[in-house]
């Protein structure tokens, strides 16, 4: 394969990602550029971003058992009321940002699996063009 001085450089940050069998790199430009993966990377995948989002499931419970404890004041005085107030805040801050983690990472993994199930549609499709 040749490549321009763009992929020298590339070759010469990661090695030689050109070279990598089962993967198509390409695009940029608007020309439709592609990524193929093997089904059982996929798999994989989907069980590694299915692993992040039960931590990040997990990482919500405990954000919301702290945000309950947080809105209480250690104390009476106007110090303590404060403090328990800008607690909160930042706790629900948290718990915001942890939701929408959460969101983006069930979206994605919805998305790997509709690819993986057009992948096996596709493949039967072939395999039985191939046995007619």
């Amino acid at each position: 394969m040749i490549i321009g001085e763009a992929g020298q450089a590339a070759r010469a940050l990661w090695g030689d990602v050109f070279d990598t069998p089962g993967r198509v790199y390409g695009g940029g430009g608007g020309g439709g550029g592609q990524f193929k993966m093997d089904p059982e990377e996929l798999k994989a995948l989907i069980g590694q971003w299915e692993d992040v989002l039960d931590k990040i499931v997990d990482d919500g419970r405990k954000i919301r058992e702290i945000a309950y404890a947080s809105g209480i004041a250690p104390g009476k005085d106007p110090s303590s009321g404060s403090y328990a107030s800008t607690t909160s805040d930042s706790v629900l801050a948290l718990l915001r940002q942890n939701d929408s983690m959460r969101k983006y990472a069930q979206e994605y993994v919805k998305k790997l699996k509709e690819a993986q199930s057009k992948t096996v549609v596709t493949d039967q499709d072939l395999s039985d063009t191939f046995k007619a």
